[in-house]
């Protein structure tokens, strides 16, 4: 009995420094971007590698977690959304959205393209989140540019509410939604939770127009990229 007893003590013991220092990793962590994270952004001089299926399916699937305060006013945090906003804008990819996950950042972070203002102009949003669906269910096609050649058929709401922080200001923000581009925010924030639209789609299908326009885009990872699956050592300088 007492031997049990020790033995449940040092095992408990155990327990809660493991617990111990996995809070404070994750606390240490989140106080800015780990060493894989800032060489992604450090070597960001145009258009930035997007992440595909299924060889980045590890960043694409797990969820990203808000900006922490020492991120938000980096200036990494500002040469990222620009790498973001050119990736997405050039004529390779021709999106109306893009992700922090499909550059290999797991943080709520997005660019949308706003087609209900005038000029259709893109707008990117931090620590970006859906507060509510509402509205008449819409089934249409999505793409997506992590899934190459692919579409799909996906039903979505009508409506969002969002609420984020504005990029300049760093003010908590909230918009209500609608139409196509109601889509493309959940499009986009369905990536924050590591969903892709395949995940939702009534049916997928190969589109030949989208090969032909991408033939000659690389969708090969560049040499210097480090694969997620490993752990990475905080670094918050």
């Amino acid at each position: 009995m007492k031997k049990t007893a020790t033995i449940l003590s040092a095992a408990y013991a155990l327990m809660v420094l493991t617990l111990a220092g996995a809070a404070l990793q994750a606390c240490c962590c989140q106080n800015g971007f780990d060493a894989r994270e800032k060489e992604i952004i450090d070597r960001q001089d145009g258009v930035m590698y997007v992440t595909t299926l299924p060889q980045d399916s590890v960043t694409l699937r797990a969820p990203s977690r808000d900006l922490s305060e020492r991120e938000l006013r980096s200036a990494r945090l500002r040469k990222l959304v620009d790498g973001m906003y050119l990736t997405v804008t050039d004529p390779s990819q021709d999106g109306v959205g893009i992700a922090a996950p499909q550059v290999g950042i797991n943080r709520r972070i997005i660019w949308v393209q706003r087609l209900d203002k005038e000029g259709e102009p893109f707008e990117c949003y931090l620590n970006v989140h859906l507060d509510s669906l509402w509205g008449e269910p819409r089934r249409g096609p999505e793409g997506c540019l992590s899934v190459p050649g692919m579409r799909g058929i996906v039903r979505r709401s009508g409506a969002v509410l969002v609420s984020y922080l504005d990029r300049e200001s760093l003010e908590p923000r909230k918009d209500t939604v609608k139409g196509f581009t109601a889509v493309i925010f959940q499009h986009e924030c369905d990536h924050l939770d590591g969903i892709l639209y395949i995940d939702k789609a009534d049916s997928l299908y190969r589109s030949p127009e989208w090969e032909a326009e991408r033939e000659a885009f690389d969708y090969s990872r560049p040499e210097w990229w480090k694969s997620p699956a490993m752990p990475n050592k905080c670094n918050n300088q």
